[in-house]
């Protein structure tokens, strides 16, 4: 009885390690394919990108922190057509732009600004930005998505809980394969792998379209927001190891690596709160699901051509979709909606909605704003008293 408690607890491991790696191919897959479908990226490059960036990420943090794409960046990318010198150059100047804010100990000083509210409401926006997004992916075959997210979202449930993200992906991919559905993504077996250099134009223009927008998302989700995540899933860690999920760090790793790995066709990378919550969702807990995911990448780098290609544009659009809004869940949803005090509750509805109808910085912005009030309301209650 021990040994076969032992065992199942041992498979359990295991494959939540390996479920939580690909938790986060809602996010990954559809813009990274994107960049190499619609934009003729080399894949080399971005996959190549991902993995060294993911490897780093799994023994230098030795927990499931995330390496994503930088979503605006990438969705304005693909859907404006513009160069791979464009996206090199964001890349590095969001790279700069992070190691100056943690260098210089301004990300430290941000992250302090910020309460747990304002991060929960930042969390919120993003969260049902994301399942609508995986939403919109299901729209085309309804039935597929509806039962992949049910899947998924029934797993925590189940004896084997972790198995069913990977057998949900491979049904997914064989079912489509005997639909006679068309692929969701049409790939090139060769994508040339050429090192170039952005021109002064794609600087400039890089740095208005692409840097300002996905700068605010960067510094709450990917840097702030993610630290806050990290400490709270990982406690002990952050406990014993206090600047192992500090927002320096992250904003540091974040920074060198799109630094150094854009001038070589990588595209903007960042670690993220979604990528977070649903790897974890899923059984990560070690370095072992991020070391999973990087020696992947590098494997599909190293053997791009048609077999991969072809299996990759099988994955079905409405299975990737589910698994974004799975994400959106798990991101959008805190226990602060239950036991929060009424003005908590307040502040973190207020910075979703700015976020959600404006944008992220006007909903930051709005949170402090509020936060601030709260503070000075309470100094001058406390002179009066």
């Amino acid at each position: 009885m021990s040994c076969n408690s032992n065992r199942l607890k041992y498979i359990n491991q295991f494959t939540g390690e390996f479920g939580g790696a690909f938790a986060d191919l809602g996010t990954f897959l559809p813009l990274v394919l994107g960049l190499i479908a619609l934009n003729h990226f080399s894949a080399q490059g971005i996959f190549i990108g991902f993995g060294l960036f993911a490897l780093f990420s799994a023994f230098y943090y030795r927990r499931p922190i995330p390496v994503q794409p930088m979503k605006v960046i990438a969705a304005l990318v693909i859907a404006q057509g513009l160069t791979p010198g464009m996206l090199q150059a964001s890349g590095m100047m969001m790279g700069g732009i992070l190691l100056l804010l943690a260098y210089s100990g301004a990300i430290t000083w941000m992250a302090k600004q910020l309460s747990p509210a304002i991060s929960i409401g930042i969390q919120l926006a993003i969260g049902l930005q994301l399942i609508w997004m995986g939403a919109q992916m299901m729209s085309d075959t309804w039935l597929i998505g509806i039962l992949a997210f049910s899947a998924l979202f029934a797993s925590r449930f189940l004896p084997l809980p972790y198995l069913v993200m990977p057998l949900v992906l491979v049904l997914g991919i064989v079912w489509q394969y005997y639909s006679g559905f068309a692929p969701s993504f049409t790939l090139a077996a060769s994508n040339d792998w050429q090192l170039g250099w952005p021109s002064m134009q794609e600087w400039t223009s890089a740095a208005g379209l692409l840097v300002l927008p996905q700068l605010a998302l960067t510094l709450t989700n990917a840097v702030i927001a993610t630290s806050a995540m990290a400490k709270e899933k990982f406690p002990h860690d952050a406990n014993h190891h206090t600047d192992r999920f500090s927002p320096k760090r992250l904003a540091t790793s974040s920074g060198w690596a799109n630094l150094l790995l854009a001038p070589f066709g990588a595209a903007a990378m960042c670690h993220g709160a979604g990528g977070l919550a649903v790897q974890y969702h899923f059984g990560a807990r070690t370095w072992l699901a991020p070391a999973l995911f990087g020696s992947s990448c590098l494997l599909i780098a190293l053997c791009w051509g048609e077999g991969i290609a072809s299996l990759l544009s099988l994955i079905p659009l409405a299975v990737l979709g589910s698994l974004l809004a799975i994400a959106g869940v798990q991101l959008a949803w805190s226990k602060r909606f239950i036991d929060g005090k009424p003005f908590c509750i307040f502040v973190i509805l207020s910075t979703a909605a700015v976020c959600l109808f404006v944008n992220t910085a006007a909903g930051l912005a709005a949170g402090m704003i509020l936060e601030m009030g709260r503070r000075q309301w309470h100094t001058i209650n406390d002179l009066r008293s």
